[in-house]
């Protein structure tokens, strides 16, 4: 079965997740760049209102195409209690039709059922069956200590027979 990892980072912390997952489960990795500029205060907060609005915006690469690819994850750090805009955005442009989705929120403390909840609905939009789902909190957590919470949730939600 082939899987690829979609996702979008802005600090880090989803990225590390991401590559953590793409090395243990042996699945292909493809970053979001959002090319609108999220960084700074007024920026983010910007950006957490476009979250909260489900604004869509520019992002590179502009499609990914999902064909080859049996299990696909998706995943973004949690605006707002929402997915971030370029997750929102790529959702919007894959085909998803008969595809089994995982999907994964990073967090500073809380709300990211909130997010799972929203991405659920988008991918079912699309036509995809999602069969797992994880929130992981980042808040305060070394690098060290969030790779070692990612691979936990990997062995307890046995993502690996996916």
């Amino acid at each position: 079965m082939a899987k690829i990892i979609i996702y979008y980072s802005q600090g880090g912390r989803t990225d590390l997740v991401a590559k953590t997952l793409a090395k243990n489960l042996n699945a292909d990795l493809v970053r979001i760049s959002d090319l609108k500029n999220r960084k700074g205060f007024k920026n983010k907060l910007f950006a957490s209102i476009n979250a909260f609005r489900e604004t869509k915006t520019e992002i590179l690469p502009e499609k990914v195409n999902l064909e080859n690819y049996d299990t696909i994850y998706f995943g973004t750090p949690t605006w707002a209690g929402n997915p971030t805009p370029a997750i929102l955005t790529i959702i919007d442009r894959c085909d998803l039709k008969s595809k089994d989705v995982i999907l994964f929120a990073t967090m500073d403390a809380n709300h990211g059922e909130s997010n799972i909840a929203r991405l659920e609905e988008k991918v079912k939009l699309r036509g995809a069956r999602v069969i797992e789902s994880f929130t992981i909190a980042t808040k305060d957590k070394s690098p060290k200590k969030l790779a070692q919470d990612t691979e936990a949730i990997i062995k307890m939600k046995d993502l690996n027979m996916y």
